[in-house]
């Protein structure tokens, strides 16, 4: 990892285009070793919770085959499997997929840009990570190629409440507390960077309507746990 990564994780401006994935590959190769540990601590083990009802969400017959994008350590493959599912793990991280604990067949890939045939699966999921990438509607687009017609998706990640008071506590949680659990157990600078990487993700009026675009329909939008996570899921065309 040069130095110029480690300071783009501190600096005040969020980087973007290959900048950006360039950025995001190497801290989650950096902090893939301790990365489940410190997702339970911060999260409270909120974050098992929200996987779940995500895969609830998805809705999908036993057998069905799912694509676990940007799959991380394979959290999201475990619960797939646990519901009779098929899961596929791909993730741009190496560190993360040596990482993997699902057993699920794993590919390193570009997420953006998917090695799977068109209409070719049943499903997509994707764990706190939209906020990690170059180009959203180029994503929306790719998993709306691949996903078979009537197929689901779910995807999760952070938000930000719309309650005041829990608000201004996620804010101060998330911002100040989250770094420092992540410096004594991990990398103080990638979770400097991973608070701030919210400002990356549009309004939920605006995700609904991307994905609308993209090609998927009965699309829903939910506030969980107050609205420290949001959760969409929608059907394929």
């Amino acid at each position: 990892m040069s130095n110029s990564d480690k300071v783009a994780w501190d600096t005040q401006e969020l980087p973007q285009g290959d900048a950006k994935a360039k950025v995001v590959q190497n801290m989650f190769d950096a902090i893939a070793p301790r990365y489940d540990m410190v997702n339970r601590i911060m999260t409270f083990r909120l974050d098992t919770r929200w996987r779940k009802i995500a895969v609830r969400k998805l809705a999908l017959a036993k057998g069905a085959r799912v694509l676990d994008l940007a799959s991380g350590t394979g959290d999201l493959c475990v619960d797939l499997r646990k519901a009779g599912l098929i899961p596929l793990s791909f993730d741009m991280s190496f560190g993360m997929l040596a990482a993997d604990h699902s057993k699920a067949p794993r590919v390193q890939a570009d997420i953006l840009r998917l090695p799977i045939a068109t209409q070719s699966v049943d499903g997509v999921t994707c764990g706190f990570a939209l906020r990690n990438l170059v180009d959203l509607n180029v994503f929306f687009h790719e998993i709306a190629r691949v996903t078979k017609s009537g197929g689901r998706i779910a995807l999760l990640d952070v938000s930000t409440p719309t309650n005041p008071l829990i608000r201004w506590g996620n804010s101060v949680y998330f911002g100040k507390v989250v770094p420092r659990i992540g410096g004594l157990l991990s990398n103080r600078a990638a979770y400097n960077y991973l608070p701030k990487s919210v400002a990356y993700l549009p309004s939920p009026e605006q995700l609904v309507t991307m994905l609308q675009n993209a090609g998927f329909e009965h699309v829903r939008h939910e506030q969980l746990s107050g609205g420290l996570t949001q959760l969409m899921h929608a059907t394929k065309k």
